[in-house]
């Protein structure tokens, strides 16, 4: 049994931080959602809520204990030395992310930050893919970014909705409120529209929201303090819906990044809200942090993470298993138990 209780205190310092981010400690308030408590156990996750943030890091979350997410790492599993793709730019790394594969195999070039419509979709299979072909599991996609739409191929088993940088009204409460709607219709009779009927198997939510106010108006700007609260109340709300459908307990989450602010070297007098700053590349340093069901409390990983190394990760979580050639592994060190298989029972066609 976890119990987070969200309120506001002052954070810890730590060296080595900018002092930018130590600052934003001060601004980065608890979300006003409270719970009295998240219940988290050894049975088999059902369910996966994978939030994939942007412009968010480590240090920013570290220095900042009392926020939800910094409550998440230290009952949960996490790693504090994730690595994403090179470079960690946001349509070659959330593809990355879907297939489990390096940019040079899945060939979603920085090109492709520019979105084309004669490219067409990703053609590299996706966790969606794979998770279908395992057991006729279900997947609904949340995307803060018009540019991921060629991420997420049309099917039957995929569920997705965009809300992007041309809606100025797309913030990551109103993605959080968008999933709060669509699970009530999916579980109601009818499912209104949608292609799946029940709560998902895996729900990917992404909320860059950091990255695009710290890029554009600095790194310890109001308005990147503004967005740092704003995920933090959408990760909460999230959990809060889950729990109202009464499905918390065997659901697991996964909290991880595409990028993250640049990294000064520490002779370097540039203040993070510098013009200069603002230009330097995003850091392919992330945070990884599992929890929920069948996940350790309290644990570090060990182990390398990699970007990569979630989608397999969220199969092995659910129990499933496919056969391919991706280059994504499994963090098992993270789960309390080991996950029961489940199948098709394809296999005996083929015997």
């Amino acid at each position: 049994m976890h119990n987070i209780h969200l309120q506001t205190s002052s954070p810890s310092t730590r060296p080595g931080v900018w002092l930018g981010l130590w600052i934003l400690g001060l601004f980065w308030i608890a979300s006003p959602y409270t719970s009295d408590a998240y219940a988290t156990g050894t049975s088999q996750a059902e369910h996966v809520v994978l939030i994939v943030l942007e412009g968010l890091g480590n240090q920013v979350i570290q220095s900042n204990p009392d926020s939800l997410l910094a409550k998440l790492a230290k009952e949960g599993a996490a790693s504090w030395s994730a690595r994403s793709v090179s470079p960690p730019l946001t349509v070659p790394a959330m593809a990355s992310l879907l297939t489990g594969l390096p940019i040079e195999k899945h060939r979603v070039t920085p090109d492709w930050q520019r979105y084309d419509f004669a490219r067409s979709f990703l053609r590299s299979p996706t966790i969606f893919d794979y998770m279908d072909l395992a057991a006729g599991k279900d997947s609904a996609v949340f995307f803060m970014d018009e540019r991921l739409y060629q991420l997420s191929r049309p099917e039957i088993y995929v569920d997705s909705q965009i809300c992007g940088i041309a809606k100025p009204n797309c913030t990551p409460q109103t993605v959080a409120a968008y999933i709060e709607d669509y699970l009530h219709k999916v579980t109601s009779e009818g499912g209104f529209g949608f292609r799946l009927f029940a709560i998902p198997d895996l729900l990917l939510v992404h909320l860059p929201t950091p990255a695009q106010a710290g890029m554009k108006f600095g790194w310890d700007s109001p308005a990147y303090r503004q967005a740092l609260q704003s995920v933090n109340e959408a990760v909460a709300k999230i959990i809060q819906v889950y729990k109202d459908h009464g499905v918390l307990h065997k659901t697991m989450f996964l909290i991880t990044g595409l990028n993250s602010p640049p990294t000064l070297s520490s002779g370097d007098t540039n203040h993070t809200d510098s013009q200069a700053a603002r230009k330097l590349p995003l850091s392919p340093a992330i945070p990884w942090i599992a929890w929920g069901a069948n996940v350790k409390p309290g644990y570090r990983i060990t182990q390398p993470v990699s970007l990569l190394d979630t989608g397999a990760t969220i199969l092995y979580a659910l129990g499933l298993e496919t056969h391919t050639e991706w280059d994504s592994k499994p963090i098992t060190e993270i789960f309390q138990t080991v996950p029961q298989k489940q199948t098709t029972e394809n296999e005996r066609f083929f015997q």
